[in-house]
């Protein structure tokens, strides 16, 4: 093996690794239950992503597959995630370095009830202000891939309807973060519910915001 070929080789294994640990936390978070959601990241033309029917909250870097951008696998013993196509989906249309899907409960809450979750604060900015849903297809189909890209686009998250929620991001950190995000509105809207009518940030309100993190420097 050259030196080359060895540096790739440790690069896949370390995010399989990072794969792993991602399923780890976000378990632990609440937002993956059993073996339902998966979780991805790129590296360079390879993707590492979990394997179909992993407990994700147990999940080894052997429960870890790498694939290329076509979907054959190129490492690891088991099958890549039924939701392959829509990781690879979005790897192809989006800047995206990482890919989280969940079946997080407040996030699947929402997706029962509306058709968007609107930007009722402004921290849902960083994800694209309203959340679209997908409409409802079949888990690890070409039209449930097709109708979340959808409604990914201009957006780092959707929900999907009757089925859960993606993020993404450019590193595995920024899509976990993203997830957690999310839930966290979701969970804000459905508290703010049981209340009443949940008040909605307008445009003018979230450019508003958008003009003042950009004039103070906001995260820099």
């Amino acid at each position: 093996m050259t030196t080359a070929s060895s540096a790739a080789s440790s690069e896949l294994e370390e995010a399989r690794r990072s794969v792993a640990r991602a399923c780890h936390g976000l378990a632990g978070e609440g937002l993956l239950i059993g073996s339902a959601g998966n979780v991805s990241v790129r590296v360079g033309e390879h993707v590492a992503v979990t394997a179909t029917g992993v407990v994700l909250g147990r999940a080894t870097a052997d429960d870890v597959t790498v694939v290329d951008l076509d979907g054959a696998v190129v490492a690891g013993e088991r099958a890549p995630t039924s939701e392959l196509e829509l990781h690879l989906g979005i790897y192809r249309r989006h800047d995206a370095g990482a890919v989280v899907h969940t079946h997080a409960p407040n996030a699947t809450a929402v997706s029962l009830v509306l058709d968007e979750l609107p930007c009722v604060h402004y921290q849902q900015l960083a994800l694209g202000g309203a959340i679209r849903v997908a409409p409802f297809a079949v888990f690890g189909s070409a039209e449930l891939a097709a109708e979340t890209l959808k409604a990914l686009e201009g957006k780092a998250a959707a929900l999907l309807a009757n089925h859960g929620a993606v993020t993404y991001g450019p590193t595995l950190e920024a899509a976990v973060d993203n997830a957690l995000l999310l839930e966290w509105a979701c969970g804000l809207y459905v508290r703010a519910a049981t209340l009443g009518a949940p008040r909605v940030l307008d445009h003018e309100q979230q450019d508003a915001v958008v003009a003042a993190a950009v004039s103070r420097g906001y995260g820099r």
